[in-house]
């Protein structure tokens, strides 16, 4: 009653009270100015500065090691030595000891300071028998610095009582490890430096969920986060995560904050050292909150509603009230006999009511701060939800500093409106153990392990990055290949087939009728019409399945198979009663004889059908027809897929004389003089030469290339040691290849903590159409990895996620770099062929591999343009090469043999 009774204290309480539409408001602010600190084009004008800190992970608990850490505090220094036992982080064994600095140390030259500390290093160790092996020291600096490395860090300004000349734009770490080398300590190494907030971060990630935020709310007030590496601008970093230092204690220096300053922070600012600065931390920082209580109790000491009779002029005097008799004072018990012995202490004789009101000022002020920190908090929070496109987010947020550790009161504000303004987050706040302390010999540990982790994913994945003179090598022996091939006295050297399929010409527009077409080339296979009409094509098509049974069975029963289904699809087209031209579309290697007669040379992608090697399959569909009493079928022309994709593309664009199918498995085909064809009579004109480029190295001309995953794929296929270049490339055997890298890794104890996989030791469990899905994820949510790993019953940690993806990268990155080496040796060839300088050339192109993988095309398109640089490849994706491919071939020999 005394309290509501006074206008003058209710004001001031009023004033001091954010209500939650302004904390609101708040966040809203913050969160602009965080993005303005992340972006490279707003970062010098932004507020909170959103440094990158380097810190690319948070502890997994495999930890280790013997870690030095140094920290540097208000009036000491403290050294620790952390042992850490790779038990989670639960126990680690901890040492230190404290050196009070001399007084004028932190006004002077940088150098005696940085010489103290390393002076204070060398006693420590003195007193420790310590290994003389290289000794990793953590350096905890909490002042605000730039840093381009996790051991590179310059100082942007001092703060905090600081200001020690020399040092501002420095390199801190290359000033302590200078002056550590001077104390002849050449075994310790400065691995880390990192400000107190990322200390309390690694602290609170102990109990085997990782705590990704920390909130320091002591002297001064500062946050980190976990972000998106892609969005922290100001690091090269493009994936995973990083630390991220938010500077929060500038927020608001803009006039952002100015709806929420009352006329005491203006006084505890105009009285600072640094005025209009860090005007966040003195609303929320202990250093202030003292001040701010003290100048709203002389306001209202001159408005006559407190001490009426006593000389009030101490309360003028800076710092006579500290924060802790604040903190003292909010407490329900024994706050008002606090507060009686505090204001007797300056000489005033207050009143219990007096008190009573000292107290609602003193919980108002610290209430606010707890506010405002929850408004940064829920910021941070809800930044962190929208970034991982999540619905909702469970975090672990480690806190420290005496304001929160040593009052409930403001622990309780905190959580309960961090609730209300981030519904969506669901925080646990953790008290941090020794963040500076422990923390930081955690961080410098997380720092080891990452480069020890990265050392051995770079040696295992080395042989699979492929040098620009590795791939002009790949070029150079393609074309030596092709030129073996075409010759009809070296043709039984070379690994690729360079097969003559009497195309003689792509289309030209004037072809018209109704044609059928057949393709089969995996375990679907298709029947279509095909109408050719002055206004386009047009198709109707149905796909039929072939059980692995007739795939693997006898070649009669495969191709009654064919027959059958061909029935089927006239009978439900009503064209039982025509006789139609037929183009099939036969995608296995064969020796062509002429357009309508193709022996096959060997069965791929899985097929296995007995009686049909070294038989002409035109015949075999012809004989299975009789047996059918199929009668009307017109067989006049056999191509592969390829030749059909060159074809269709062909007919919208007069220049594509290449095809390229990188699907299932790869080949390519392209139009060649007839006067290099060895293979065939004739010197006229141009012929379509059928590559078979997917067993180019059969001959082992590329084991150079081959890696030992490769050799483990080969060694469990049905056709080992053949179709080596197409097991590098197409999409059969890239799920495989990243499953033995993957099964390498948990083995080296790099993936999965090393924890046995029974899943993923299944072969053809990791699907090459995962590749896709998983380098889709543009390193922001990662969740696509996450969920394919659970399916494989593997829990994955973000940084598992991570290495996964860029298992698949390398992987799909080295197909696609082959794929444009083998063209690179195609047209550098027809360049040379036609005698130009600059060829200009179109390859119809198909296949699953290159229409859904989200960054092969463009691997392979820049690849070709840096091997092939006289030539101007354009990339025309077919529709539907080999059915239309093959009706288009038909219809370009009927239209050919027209009188």
């Amino acid at each position: 009653p005394a309290l509501m009774s006074c206008p003058q204290i209710q004001r001031a309480l009023l004033a001091l009270t954010i209500p939650l539409e302004t904390l609101q408001v708040v966040k809203g602010h913050m969160l602009q100015a965080m993005r303005k600190g992340l972006s490279r084009q707003t970062h010098a004008q932004a507020n909170v500065r959103m440094l990158p800190t380097y810190i690319c992970s948070t502890p997994d608990g495999t930890e280790k090691g013997d870690i030095l850490v140094v920290e540097l505090c208000q009036s000491h220094v403290r050294t620790l030595w952390v042992t850490l036992l790779g038990d989670g982080n639960q126990s680690p064994q901890v040492m230190y000891k404290i050196f009070d600095m001399p007084g004028d140390i932190t006004q002077g030259k940088g150098e005696v300071l940085f010489d103290f500390i390393a002076q204070c290093v060398r006693q420590f160790l003195a007193g420790i028998s310590s290994p003389q092996d290289r000794l990793p020291l953590g350096f905890v600096f909490p002042f605000s610095c730039r840093q381009t490395r996790l051991d590179k860090a310059e100082l942007i300004s001092w703060s905090k009582g600081f200001s020690c000349s020399d040092v501002e734009g420095k390199d801190i770490v290359q000033l302590l490890q200078s002056a550590i080398n001077k104390q002849e300590l050449y075994h310790v190494d400065v691995v880390a430096l990192m400000n107190d907030t990322v200390g309390t971060m690694m602290t609170c990630s102990m109990g085997g969920k990782p705590c990704e935020v920390a909130l320091v709310v002591d002297a001064g007030t500062n946050s980190c986060f976990m972000a998106e590496a892609q969005q922290v601008e100001m690091a090269e970093e493009t994936s995973g995560r990083m630390c991220v230092n938010t500077e929060w204690g500038c927020f608001g220096d803009d006039g952002t904050l100015s709806n929420v300053l009352t006329p005491y922070d203006q006084c505890v600012d105009q009285e600072s050292s640094n005025p209009g600065e860090k005007r966040f931390e003195k609303l929320v920082g202990s250093l202030y909150l003292g001040e701010i209580v003290r100048h709203a109790l002389t306001a209202l000491a001159a408005e006559k509603a407190l001490f009426i009779g006593s000389n009030v002029a101490v309360l003028r005097t800076k710092d006579v009230l500290k924060t802790q008799q604040v903190l003292e004072i909010i407490n329900n018990e024994e706050g008002m006999a606090k507060a009686m012995r505090a204001l007797e202490a300056l000489g005033l004789q207050p009143s219990e009511r007096d008190c009573c009101r000292v107290q609602q000022i003193c919980r108002a002020v610290v209430s606010r701060a707890a506010a405002l920190c929850a408004a940064g908090l829920a910021a941070i929070l809800s930044h962190i939800c929208r970034s991982r496109e999540l619905e909702q987010l469970v975090v672990n947020v480690g806190v420290d500093g005496e304001l929160y550790q040593g009052h409930t009161r403001f622990r309780e504000i905190l959580q309960s409106v961090t609730g209300l303004l981030a519904p969506e987050c669901m925080a646990t706040l953790l008290p941090s153990v020794d963040g500076t302390g422990r923390g930081a010999a955690v961080a410098t540990a997380v720092a080891l392990r990452l480069a020890a982790q990265r050392r051995e994913v770079d040696q295992l994945l080395a042989p699979l990055r492929l040098s620009h003179a590795h791939l002009e090598h790949v070029q150079a022996l393609m074309r030596q290949e092709m030129e073996l091939g075409l010759s009809r006295e070296s043709n039984a050297k070379s690994s690729i087939r360079m097969l003559p399929t009497f195309v003689r010409g792509t289309p030209d527009g004037t072809e018209r009728g109704e044609f059928l077409a057949l393709d089969l080339g995996g375990t679907n296979f298709r029947v279509l019409v095909v109408r050719v009409a002055p206004d386009g094509i047009r198709i109707a098509s149905e796909i039929y399945v072939i059980p692995t049974a007739i795939m693997q069975g006898t070649g009669e029963a495969l191709f009654d198979h064919i027959i059958e289904c061909i029935m089927d699809f006239q009978l439900k087209q009503d064209l039982m009663e025509q006789v139609l031209p037929l183009g099939f579309t036969f995608s296995f290697p064969c020796q062509q004889l002429g357009l309508d007669k193709a022996v096959l040379l060997s069965w791929t992608k899985g097929f296995s059908a007995s009686g049909c090697v070294g038989q002409d399959v035109v015949q075999l569909l012809r004989q299975a027809a009789q047996r059918k009493q199929h009668l009307g079928l017109k067989v006049v022309a056999v191509v592969n897929d390829t030749v059909g994709t060159m074809m269709s593309c062909g007919y919208d664009d007069p220049k594509c004389e290449i095809g390229l199918i990188v699907g299932t498995g790869t080949n390519a085909c392209y139009m060649e003089e007839m006067q290099n064809v060895g293979t065939v009579e004739g010197e006229q004109g141009r012929m379509c030469i059928n590559m078979e480029w997917g067993a180019f190295g059969d001959n082992g001309c590329l084991d150079d290339i081959f890696t030992d995953f490769d050799r483990l794929v080969d060694e469990k296929t049905i056709n080992m040691g053949k179709q080596r270049f197409e097991k590098l490339i197409s999409g059969m055997y890239l799920g495989e290849i990243v499953r033995h890298i993957l099964l390498a890794l948990v083995e080296k104890q790099l993936l999965f903590h090393g924890k046995p996989c029974p899943k993923l030791q299944t072969r053809g469990i990791f699907q090459t159409k995962f590749l896709s899905t998983i380098e889709i994820s543009d390193g922001l949510a990662l969740r696509q990895v996450q969920a394919i790993l659970q399916d494989l019953e593997l829990q994955a940690s973000f940084e598992d996620s991570m290495l996964v993806r860029e298992v698949c990268q390398t992987v799909s990155l080295r197909a696609a770099q082959l794929c444009a080496a083998g063209l690179a040796a195609v047209v550098e060839k027809m360049r040379e062929n036609r005698g130009l300088a600059q060829l200009a050339v179109t390859v119809g192109v198909d296949g699953t591999l290159y229409k859904m993988h989200p960054r092969f095309s463009q691997h392979l398109q820049q690849m070709l343009r840096d091997l092939a640089p006289n030539c101007t490849v354009t990339f025309l994706p077919s529709e539907d090469g080999s059915g239309k491919g093959a009706a288009l071939v038909a219809a370009v020999a009927c239209h050919g043999a027209e009188p």
